[in-house]
């Protein structure tokens, strides 16, 4: 077994029932790391409480290949085996990549060289870049888009693919992060992510050639679900100040940050509160649509949850948002219904094509689509909100007013 205090790179592989695909995965990574990658490594096995034969065949594999360790955990999550592996790494920088090695390991070395350099804190690959090479299904690409759009749109995100699996960091920068990401399950890697970025760390986006793996074990609803709850948690504790930003940039040498340039604070400050209270009125309006769905229909289904959660944004908005307090709160309410009209024409229009597509579609698809269509529905209400329902007007001329 080589050394850990020798290595460079040390490559996660986190498992949860794996038994038929993890020894030729491993071996053929562990063929590509001593045959094409020039960085001293050691392929860990992070068996998350499997109840097959995993973790026999993880051992068997740690016994049999020089450079490769296996580690078993008791609880599940993809999150908690990264958290404790990296942890607990000596090696120069940390990584991980799926069992089913979907991306090309082609991609490795260009993920792994502005790490080793001190170019770069962070690295990813990108599923969404326009050199990469993808194969997969229209489901899933939609899904993709959409989740890292809505990233975008709400926490003002730069990275352009949180969810794929393949990723490294210094080990520096991962230890000084570790104790303040709270996931331990699959929104682990876009938590990280934000934090990084919002700490200064510079984050190398790599283009990558992936194939879908059809024998996915992920449950896209519950998953989506719990990436909204997390943007929540994570939106609410950036505006509350929750997470020391300040420390993890000391502790990284990172410095203050500056203000990003034509961005004025006030609108930071605004878009950031928006997109706070609008991932929990995505949230709200997923489960009320999910209720009101079987009783009213789709279209139904959309106009309740959408009226319900669009009343309360406008109120959420008019006091945390844009600071307005006292009277017009009943002419607010009225123009953000217009606002809302708009929205409602936006999802009843995504509804409508989705109906022309496919005559039965599922549930999860629906949804999907939904979310999808009040990303777009969103970006119109920031700026009708902020520019005409609660611009400040002049005081009249004469009128004696103040305020």
């Amino acid at each position: 077994m080589t050394a850990l205090a020798a290595i460079d790179v040390e490559i996660v592989v986190p498992v949860y029932n794996e038994e038929r695909d993890l020894e030729p995965g491993v071996r053929r990574l562990h063929e590509f790391l001593r045959t094409r990658f020039p960085f001293r490594s050691i392929i860990t096995i992070a068996d998350n409480a499997s109840t097959d034969g995993t973790w026999t065949v993880a051992s068997g594999l740690a016994a049999d290949l020089d450079g490769v360790r296996a580690v078993h955990l008791d609880a599940k999550g993809r999150g908690r085996a990264l958290h404790e592996v990296w942890s607990a790494s000596t090696a120069h920088v940390v990584g991980y990549m799926d069992v089913d090695l979907s991306t090309d390991l082609a991609a490795l070395l260009p993920l792994v060289a502005p790490l080793m350099s001190g170019h770069s804190d962070v690295a990813i690959g990108s599923r969404l870049s326009r050199t990469s090479r993808v194969v997969r299904g229209p489901k899933r690409e939609f899904i993709s888009r959409s989740y890292n759009l809505l990233l975008r749109t709400t926490m003002r995100t730069r990275f352009s693919d949180a969810q794929c699996g393949f990723k490294a960091m210094r080990r520096d920068c991962a230890q000084a992060l570790l104790p303040h990401v709270q996931d331990r399950a699959w929104f682990f890697d876009t938590e990280l992510l934000i934090l990084a970025e919002r700490s200064g760390m510079r984050i190398a986006e790599v283009p990558v050639d992936w194939i879908d793996d059809p024998d996915s074990r992920v449950d896209i609803t519950s998953t989506a679900m719990a990436d909204l709850r997390g943007m929540a948690r994570v939106g609410r504790a950036l505006l509350r100040g929750d997470i020391p930003l300040h420390d993890v940039r000391a502790a990284t040498g990172r410095g203050e940050l500056v203000a990003v340039p034509g961005v004025p604070p006030k609108l930071a400050r605004q878009a950031l509160r928006f997109g706070s209270i609008g991932v929990l009125s995505t949230l709200a309006y997923s489960l009320l649509f999910l209720l009101a769905r079987p009783g009213f229909g789709a279209q139904g289904a959309n106009l309740i949850a959408l009226l319900v959660t669009a009343v309360a944004n406008t109120a959420a908005n008019r006091r945390f948002t844009f600071g307005v307090r006292g009277e017009g709160h009943g002419r607010h309410q009225l123009q953000g219904l217009v606002v809302f009209a708009i929205g409602l024409a936006l999802t009843s229009g995504a509804l409508a094509l989705l109906g022309r597509l496919t005559s039965h579609p599922a549930r999860a698809v629906e949804l999907i689509v939904l979310v999808g269509a009040n990303l777009l529905a969103t970006a119109v209400r920031f700026v009708l909100l902020r520019e005409w329902v609660f611009a400040r007007r002049p005081a009249a001329s004469g009128s004696g007013a103040s305020r």
